[in-house]
Formats: C-alpha cells, structure tokens, sequence
C-alpha cells in the first residue's frame, strides 16, 4: 500500500514537471554545458526559476558574477537556477574557450551556477534559447553583455533586465523572491 503511493506520488511529480516543460517554448531546447555535454533544458529547469545571463570574462559587467553567485547560493535551494551563457558578440570580451572561461569564473569568483557552452545570442547565428528569450518585451536584440532573462517556473519570460541592473537589485531581487512563492 505503502508503496503503491510513493509510486504515484513519483508519477504525479514527474508528470507536473513534464506538463510545466511543455507550456514552455523557452525551456524546449537542448543546449550544452560549459563541459560539453547536452542538456534538455526543460528537463534541468522545468521546475525552477531561472536567471538567465549572458556573461563575458573581459567587460566592465564582470564583476556582475560575484552577486549572480550569491543569488545562487541564497536562493537554489528555493528553486532559483542562475545560468551564466558565455557570449562573445560583444566587443569580442568573451573570446576563451570552455576551460579557460570555466577557470576564469571559478579562480576569480568561485561560480558554482551552472554555465552553458558559449553561443550567440544574437542574429545571425543566435541559439534558439536566445531566439524565444529575445522575443519579450522589450523585444529584439540582446544589447550588450550580463543581460538578465527572468524565467517562471512554467518556462515563461517574467522579465527583461539590462545589463546596468545588478543581480542585487532589489527590484530584481523581489521578483525572484515572487516568482519563488508560486
């Protein structure tokens, strides 16, 4: 008896996470990591929070990573996942490779958020995460780099932030907190 609950507990769970991922276009990709290896993002976030931030190791906003890494270590175990997406379309300011981005966060400033493999967020080649993100509004390009992207846990767009908004914004900071409460 015992254990033919937990068993539809275990389905309802899963069944929730997989409803929420099919609400989202914007959680219907596949990306890679930072280490190279695929990742079904609805299947990653489907039931969490997402900041989303296009990051480069040589512009003025790097400094962005130490309170996008306090967000993560305040908030991911409420549900907040913090995704850094290396980007180098701006000013050439992320021009290293995986390892060298990977040792540059971690040296500099201990990032333990997950990274994604760096892409374009732009046309002509943008991802197609950056294709959905980019159609909020304000909609169009992505303007320069540490642009933050606030995702529900549905896989909705809540908001669009510049690259001048700190990750300790208390703007930004309370609609997290919001969007953890739902």
């Amino acid at each position: 008896m015992v254990r033919l609950l937990l068993i539809s507990v275990v389905f309802i769970l899963v069944t929730e996470r997989v409803l929420y991922a099919e609400e989202s276009s914007v959680l219907n990709k596949t990306m890679q990591t930072l280490q190279g290896e695929e990742v079904q993002l609805a299947e990653t976030y489907g039931d969490k929070v997402v900041l989303f931030v296009n990051v480069a190791s040589r512009c003025g906003y790097t400094r962005q990573y130490k309170p996008l890494e306090e967000l993560h270590k305040k908030y991911s175990e409420q549900g907040l996942a913090v995704v850094g997406v290396p980007c180098n379309q701006f000013g050439a300011q992320e021009p290293g490779t995986a390892d060298e981005i990977a040792e540059f966060c971690q040296k500099n400033y201990g990032v333990t958020f997950d990274m994604l493999a760096k892409v374009n967020v732009n046309a002509p080649e943008q991802c197609d995460l950056y294709a959905e993100l980019t159609k909020t509004v304000p909609a169009g390009p992505v303007k320069w780099n540490f642009e933050k992207f606030l995702v529900s846990r549905k896989g909705s767009v809540v908001k669009r932030y510049k690259s001048g908004v700190e990750p300790d914004d208390p703007e930004l900071v309370a609609d997290i907190e919001r969007e953890l409460t739902k």
